[in-house]
């Protein structure tokens, strides 16, 4: 095998490893100013971390809420979390997946429902919304 071919599969390599490895734990603003601090991911994909939310719907004071969530450890990039709002009666589960856009940096790409709670069963109809955000990943903070 010549070098120059020994090169572009070593680089193809860099490349694939490279979109492989997106890691969730750290800092993330999305597409409306929301921010989001993802801890450590534990063996079995459980992770912790808290949402701060930019938009709202009530009158109350926002206040940072604690998500809970999953990741797959099996290669693949997918995870799932739930938003237990400390403000509001709702909770948000968010579904996406982290990709690594053109510029390298992790991105995640979500769907998400809110389930607001309903005073009557004849309004149950009109209390979940469904979403989509984009995250970018914070650059980390240096002490």
């Amino acid at each position: 095998m010549k070098a120059t071919s020994v090169l572009a599969v070593l680089l193809s390599c860099v490349v694939i490893c490279a979109a492989a490895k997106c890691s969730l734990t750290g800092q993330w603003k999305n597409d409306l100013g929301s921010n989001m601090t993802i801890s450590a991911i534990s063996e079995k994909g459980i992770f912790l971390g808290a949402y701060l939310t930019s938009v709202s719907a009530t009158n109350k004071t926002i206040l940072t809420s604690p998500l809970i969530g999953y990741q797959q450890l099996n290669g693949s990039s997918t995870f799932g979390f739930t938003v237990k709002w400390s403000f509001t009666s709702s909770i948000t589960v968010f579904t996406g997946q982290c990709f690594i856009d053109e510029t390298g940096q992790p991105t995640l790409q979500t769907a998400w429902l809110l389930r607001s709670e309903s005073g009557d069963i004849k309004d149950n109809w009109s209390q979940t919304r469904v979403g989509y955000n984009i995250f970018h990943k914070l650059p980390s903070k240096r002490s």
